[in-house]
């Protein structure tokens, strides 16, 4: 589908050439800037999507914080058209050439760089051309400022070696002339000066005769000539000859080094139009940041912008920021404002922005608006109090289906859906025209004659205060048949009015959607609120008394106003109305509810401070039933090393059992706390248990007396009643028992090597756990009477049981000073090896 050509009013009336500017001003090569500035919407809808996609990539590139390296590249489109008609180029177009050159080598790198960001730019960057022998012969031939190198040719090099040794053999003769001084005596002062490329001496009139020579120039007065000694003549003569060739050379160097460029210019013509798509897609990137806008989708229906504001209005407000610092508390609509004094040509100061002086402010806080054409109607009728951001609301949409055909992101949020218009049409603004005999109001008429005319499938029609400026019955039937005939020809129409006849046609007509623009009756002042679905009052007198229109006259028009309303004027007054006491109350409610969510809040961070206080207690408690515990255990573990009778040992090692049964049940305590799963009820046959001391989960298989026998995975055990608690999930089963193949070899796999150790050992294999850690306790004691260092206790793997009941005695132990699994040669890990305290 090809678009259709966008007429220049349109474009004037909609602020393009103002965007086309903003878009230019954040471009960094003159070629870009050319481009932005003639950018139009285009007529291809693939090439906006991929205008678009080459955007977004440049947004994505500046998060990254990568900025295409094109600030060297420069337009020499107008030197490359006189290179290949085999002009000769200035040395700097020459430069700029090499510098274009070397702008397109970084942009290719760079995008190759970031192909993975940025595949459309890396996609693009390949039709740059490789030239970079040329861009080195250029710049080997030229100093920075565009002289010519002695080395851009033997010849060249060899002319200007001759001159300088000229210059300096003619320098040195006249130094030598101006020794003697009898030519001294003929001269006006003793300096050189030259004349039209010959050296000369200031000599006096009268001295004429006594110095032979050429008289090149002579002073205003005519008492010094300038001569040009006869001794000199034949050293000037051939260093004329050595700087003309020398020029000649450089002529030739120039005219060739233009031949190069000029074989190359389609390729170098077509760097310049490459760096100039990327230098647009970057300056698009920036323009949609500034204007924080988001990635439109393209096509459909109807167009639906979420959150939208005007692009003019936005970047207004900004530049006034930088300029200005804080700008004014003032609120203005998404966009220029009724009037749009953003648009070219208009003669209304902007809604919102106007002051009693005429003098427009630019607003701190722009309202961002949800616009849409909501189905089935075709035409959207905006309705409202002046000033109140109607005709904002119809230039924002036309200037976005602009954009959208350029390829530029909406100032919108993301997802926000844009028709590609064939085309947009508009009336805008007062058209008269004195000079051709046109008032507004047929200047008007001329305008929506020619939409009607010309409006069709896939058009978009922008039409303010249609038929306002006559008497208003005559003027809403014209608006109505207008509106009617639009509609039927396909296009989709936005309008705003005054007139109560389309507000009606509005309510009661489903190819035409109200809306309108929002009024504070409790400020007297416009929201800036779009309101879809709705008919507002125009409130001109509460506007009239707002600018400053004296109060009695107000208060007159209202009552005349009073008598002679119309049923629809009274209807909005009180839809208005009704409508400003439920914001009100949806305000009331919305702060009740922040009130008790803020509430909420708080009952919650006191919970959670009462339940950290109670973490913090118990820790703390925990922290100093383990230090007594510590401390006993210390006082028991002197007591022992004091004392060698058997009487006494057996006191010390009952106070140990007591200290140890303390520890214990400490421990159990705090297993239970920290049970996640606990289960109501106490323990009783069949019920799921956790070990506390080991952690096993089992189940009761019976309760004797104290103790309860549990199915610990495959193994059955008797356990005290208290270092057992009740659980609420399901129990680990046990799993298929092993062939006896299979247990052979995992007992082989897990067969330790031989202990061949001769060091004391205590067995334990084979004893319950409360029967082993008394035998331990007695033989470390034994041991450490002894003199013993090292004690292996061999205690097996079985269930693993034992061995965890071992390995956590000895870290309490007082015999103990550390302990560890054995080693391969020692017995494995069915061996602890302890080491026993000096």
């Amino acid at each position: 589908m090809i678009l259709g050509v966008v007429n220049e009013k349109a474009l004037q009336e909609l602020g393009w050439p103002r965007l086309c500017g903003e878009l230019a001003g954040r471009a960094r090569t003159p070629m870009g800037r050319e481009r932005c500035l003639a950018l139009l919407p285009g007529d291809d809808p693939a090439e906006a999507q991929l205008r678009l996609a080459r955007v977004e990539e440049a947004r994505v590139l500046r998060r990254h914080e990568r900025e295409l390296p094109l600030a060297d590249a420069v337009d020499v489109r107008p030197a490359l058209g006189r290179a290949a008609r085999e002009g000769t180029l200035e040395p700097l177009e020459l430069l700029q050439v090499a510098r274009l050159i070397r702008a397109s080598e970084s942009a290719r790198r760079f995008c190759g760089s970031q192909a993975d960001r940025a595949p459309l730019h890396y996609e693009l960057s390949l039709t740059l051309s490789e030239l970079s022998p040329l861009a080195q012969e250029l710049e080997r031939a030229f100093d920075p400022s565009g002289k010519l190198l002695d080395i851009a040719s033997p010849l060249l090099a060899e002319l200007r070696e001759r001159a300088r040794g000229l210059h300096r053999a003619i320098k040195q003769r006249i130094e030598e002339m101006l020794k003697d001084e009898k030519i001294v005596a003929m001269l006006r002062d003793t300096y050189v000066s030259v004349r039209g490329d010959r050296y000369v001496l200031p000599v006096r009139a009268e001295h004429k005769a006594h110095l032979p020579g050429i008289v090149h120039n002579a002073s205003n007065s005519g008492q010094t000539l300038f001569v040009e000694p006869q001794e000199l003549l034949e050293l000037g003569n051939l260093l004329t000859i050595a700087e003309a060739g020398a020029l000649e050379e450089e002529q030739r160097i120039l005219a060739e080094l233009s031949g190069a460029v000029g074989r190359r210019a389609p390729l170098l013509e077509h760097d310049v139009v490459t760096i100039a798509l990327l230098d647009e897609a970057a300056a698009g990137g920036k323009l949609a940041d500034d204007l924080d806008a988001g990635a439109p989708e393209l096509g459909g229906e109807r167009f639906d912008l979420r959150r939208a504001r005007h692009p003019l209005l936005v970047l207004q407000r900004e530049a006034a920021r930088g300029a200005e610092g804080p700008a004014s508390k003032d609120v203005a609509p998404a966009s220029a404002g009724e009037g749009t004094a953003l648009r070219a040509g208009a003669t209304r100061p902007a809604a919102g922005q106007g002051s009693a002086a005429g003098a427009p402010q630019v607003p701190s806080k722009i309202v961002a608006n949800d616009i849409a054409l909501p189905a089935p109607a075709s035409a959207l009728i905006v309705s409202g109090p002046n000033a109140g951001g109607k005709t904002v609301t119809i230039t924002a949409v036309g200037l976005c289906a602009l954009m959208a055909r350029a390829g530029l992101p909406l100032p919108a949020l993301s997802g926000s859906r844009m028709p590609l218009y064939r085309t947009v049409y508009t009336a805008i603004g007062d058209e008269g025209d004195l000079s051709r005999d046109l008032s507004t109001f047929t200047a008007h008429l001329s305008a929506l004659r020619w939409i009607l005319e010309a409006a069709g499938p896939g058009t978009l029609v922008l039409i303010d205060e249609i038929a306002a400026d006559t008497d208003p019955r005559e003027g809403a039937a014209i608006a109505v048949a207008a509106l009617e005939k639009l509609v039927a020809a396909g296009a989709h129409v936005l309008i705003t009015t005054h007139l109560e006849e389309l507000k009606a046609l509005a309510l009661a007509d489903p190819r035409f959607a109200p809306a309108s623009v929002g009024f504070d009756l409790a400020r007297l002042a416009p929201t800036y609120e779009l309101r879809l679905g709705e008919v507002g009052a125009s409130s001109a007198i509460e506007i009239a008394r707002r600018v400053g229109l004296p109060e009695d006259v107000c208060a007159r028009a209202r009552e005349i106003l009073g008598k002679g309303a119309s049923v629809v004027s009274q209807a909005v007054a009180l839809l208005e109305q009704e409508r400003a006491e439920s914001a009100q109350a949806r305000a009331e409610v919305e702060r009740l509810r922040s009130e008790l969510e803020n509430e909420k809040g708080r009952v919650e961070r006191e919970r959670e401070r009462l339940r950290e206080l109670e973490k913090e207690t118990r820790a703390g408690a925990r922290s100093e039933l383990i230090a007594d515990l510590a401390q006993k255990r210390a006082e028991v573990a002197q007591l022992i090393a004091q004392l060698q009778a058997a009487p006494a040992m057996a006191a010390a090692v009952e106070a140990q059992k007591a200290v140890e049964r303390a520890a214990a049940e400490e421990e159990r305590e705090h297993a239970r706390a920290e049970e996640p799963h606990p289960a109501a009820g106490g323990i009783e046959q069949g019920a799921r248990v956790k070990h506390l001391k080991f952690g096993t989960e089992g189940v009761v298989l019976a309760i004797d007396g104290d103790q309860a026998t549990v199915q610990m995975g495959p193994l059955k055990s008797k356990v005290a009643l208290e270092d057992l608690v009740p659980i609420a999930r399901r129990a680990p089963q046990a799993g298929f028992r092993k062939s006896a193949k299979e247990k052979l070899e995992r007992a082989e796999q897990a067969r330790a090597a031989p202990v061949e150790v001769r060091v004391p050992r205590v067995d334990l294999r084979g004893m319950r756990v409360d029967e082993a850690l008394r035998t331990l306790e007695m033989e470390l004691d034994r041991c450490l009477r002894g003199g013993e260092q090292t004690v292996h206790v061999l205690h097996g793997h079985g269930s693993g049981a034992l061995k965890a009941a071992v390995r956590e005695h000895l870290q309490r132990s007082p015999y103990v000073s550390r302990s560890r699994p054995g080693e391969s040669h020692e017995g494995g890990d069915g061996v602890t090896v302890v080491e026993l305290t000096g």
